[in-house]
């Protein structure tokens, strides 16, 4: 045999050895003893300072009680125009004018683009003087009519005659007048498609219009949070240019979307100074039914031996009792947080220190408990 295998039957015997020596029960591997686990346990108030000493476990309690909360809704969606429309022309022709800019800001109206009237005004003096003539022959007709030297089918002729040139001369009118396009609501010209001096096919697009006033939010709504919705319902919504803006539901669809099974919702916002701009990403909260709940702190929270999310609180014989809570909302302003329900009204929550306690067991209460303030944590 080889010198290694030597060692390494050598060093099988030591481990052995070593494994089965006895060792000295209620010591741990290290050589420290275990703790003992009898102690009291106390609660005392939440700004009371913690009693670390060795015999003694401290947990801090504070009095919560319940509160009105509105749940809101939140969902992801951006801002839309109100209106945004393609502005075309209902005859052909050259342009001669285009009085605005893009970007500018215009009223119902308001001349977008101009069309050269070429002989629209001759056709328009060619329709009235034909009007006026079949005035005058229909007139004739009637006056011979009442002296019997006419026929009423021949004065009936004459009146559809008078009949067709009133609307010839419609017509030209109509004509002339749209050689002007004029805006259809106020709003800001986003784009101009032509220039002066452009051939304008009729159906061809003049410019395109917002109407920013007011402008909407749109989003998508779970179907599991829709019913929670109403038309009406306050929201405040946050953009990401960082605005904070406040508007109502008016619209709810009542058809979901095939593949997410969402319902699409749109919310008025007011834009008087116009400084909401289209397509800008906005989280929004929308209120939706009001509760009694109370808030919390979030390691407050803790599971049950079934997995309950819940907190434990001390009663009026100084018994910890778990009390399973529904979570419905999150406060992460002043006071940061968390609502739930399952509370009873006035709650005396444990705050730190309710991991190393149970339901059921008896605590000492500090009797500066009930002095704590009856506010939110």
């Amino acid at each position: 045999m080889k010198i290694k295998h030597f060692v390494a039957i050598g060093l099988i015997v030591i481990v052995v050895v070593w494994m089965a020596y006895p060792r000295e029960r209620g010591a741990l591997d290290d050589g420290y003893p275990l703790p003992e686990r009898d102690g009291a346990v106390s609660a005392v108030s939440g700004n009371a300072a913690i009693n670390n000493d060795n015999q003694n476990f401290t947990v801090r309690v504070a009095r919560v009680n319940s509160q009105s909360f509105v749940q809101n809704i939140r969902v992801r969606g951006q801002t839309k125009a109100f209106r945004l429309v393609d502005i075309r022309s209902e005859v052909s022709g050259r342009v001669i004018s285009t009085p605005f800019i893009r970007g500018a800001r215009v009223k119902a109206g308001d001349v977008l683009c101009e069309i050269a009237v070429d002989s629209r005004a001759v056709d328009l003096q060619e329709a009235l003087s034909r009007q006026e003539q079949a005035q005058m022959e229909y007139q004739g007709a009637l006056d011979l009519q009442e002296r019997g030297l006419s026929s009423r089918v021949s004065t009936a002729q004459l009146k559809a005659a008078l009949d067709s040139t009133a609307a010839a001369v419609k017509r030209a009118e109509l004509a002339l007048q749209k050689t002007q396009i004029t805006a259809p609501f106020a709003g800001v010209m986003e784009t101009r498609a032509v220039e002066v001096g452009d051939l304008m096919d009729m159906g061809g697009q003049c410019a395109s219009l917002l109407d920013d006033t007011p402008m909407l939010l749109t989003g998508v709504v779970p179907e599991q949070e829709v019913g929670k919705l109403f038309l009406g319902a306050p929201v405040t919504a946050s953009l990401l240019t960082g605005e904070t803006v406040q508007g109502k539901v008016t619209y709810i669809s009542r058809a979901a979307n095939s593949s997410a099974r969402s319902y699409a919702i749109e919310i008025e916002l007011e834009n008087t100074d116009f400084a909401i701009r289209q397509g800008v990403s906005a989280e929004i909260f929308i209120a939706s039914n009001e509760t009694q709940a109370h808030l919390v702190p979030a390691s407050a929270l803790t599971l049950n031996d079934e997995g309950l999310v819940g907190i434990k609180i001390v009663d009026q014989n100084n018994v910890v009792r778990f009390a399973s809570v529904t979570i419905i909302g999150e406060n992460t302003t002043v006071d940061p947080g968390m609502w739930v329900t399952g509370l009873p009204d006035s709650s005396v929550v444990i705050t730190h220190g309710q991991e190393i306690v149970f339901p059921g067991q008896v605590v000492n209460i500090d009797s500066s408990w009930s002095s704590i303030p009856e506010s939110s944590l």
